[in-house]
C-alpha cells in the first residue's frame, strides 16, 4: 500500500513574487526534472523567475546569501542531487547544504529545499521526475507559502517603538502627542 501525503494547496500571493532557481546540475537530468517541476509550479502561482547554476550542492546557499544581498528575489528554490559514492563526502555534503540553507532560512529568506539525498540514481529520478514525486515544484511551493507568510506577517507594526520615516514615534501604543490621560 503506498504511502498517501498531505499537499497544501498552493500558497496565495497579494502580489507577484520573483523567485530565484539555483541549482547545481551534476546530474544534469535529474536537474532537468527538479527545475521543470520548480518552473511549472511558480508559473502557475502567477510568480516569475530566473535560473542559475553553480558547480555543486555546497555553492547553492552561498549563491543564494550573494542574491540576497545584491538583488531583488522575493524567495529561492534550492535543486540539487547528492547520490552517495564510497566516501564520506555525501554526508559532508547533504549535511553542510542543508545546515547552510537552514541557517539563511532562519535569517527570514524565503527558501525551499529541493536539493535531493538519495542512495542510487533511481531514486533520484522517482523524486525528480514531474510525472512521479515532483520534488522540484514541492520546493517551489515551499518557497512560495514562505513568502506568502513573510507578507502576511511583515505588514504594518502595530506601534510600538520607532516608526521610521515619521518624524512621530509612538512608545507602548500611544502617539507622543497623544493625551495620557
Amino acid at each position: 500500500m503506498a504511502e498517501s501525503h498531505y499537499t497544501l494547496p498552493r500558497a496565495e500571493l497579494d502580489k507577484p513574487a520573483k523567485l530565484l532557481i539555483v541549482t547545481a546540475p551534476f546530474y544534469r537530468d535529474i536537474a532537468d526534472h527538479l527545475i521543470a517541476g520548480a518552473t511549472t509550479e511558480i508559473e502557475a502561482s502567477g510568480a516569475t523567475h530566473e535560473i542559475v547554476e553553480v558547480p555543486g550542492a555546497l555553492e547553492i546557499a552561498t549563491a543564494i546569501g550573494i542574491a540576497e544581498r545584491l538583488s531583488n528575489f522575493d524567495g529561492y528554490v534550492a535543486l540539487g542531487c547528492v547520490i552517495r559514492g564510497e566516501t564520506t563526502h555525501y554526508e559532508t555534503v547533504c549535511n553542510d547544504s542543508s545546515r547552510a540553507l537552514t541557517l539563511l532560512g532562519l535569517q527570514g529568506l524565503c527558501i525551499g529545499n529541493g536539493i535531493l539525498t538519495v542512495e542510487n540514481h533511481d531514486q533520484a529520478e522517482a523524486r525528480a521526475n514531474p510525472e512521479k514525486m515532483n520534488k522540484g515544484a514541492g520546493a517551489a511551493a515551499a518557497a512560495l507559502h514562505l513568502i506568502a507568510l513573510g507578507r502576511k506577517w511583515g505588514g504594518a507594526r502595530k506601534g510600538v517603538g520607532f516608526i521610521p520615516d515619521s518624524e512621530d514615534y509612538q512608545i507602548a501604543g500611544k502617539a507622543k502627542d497623544t493625551p495620557t490621560g
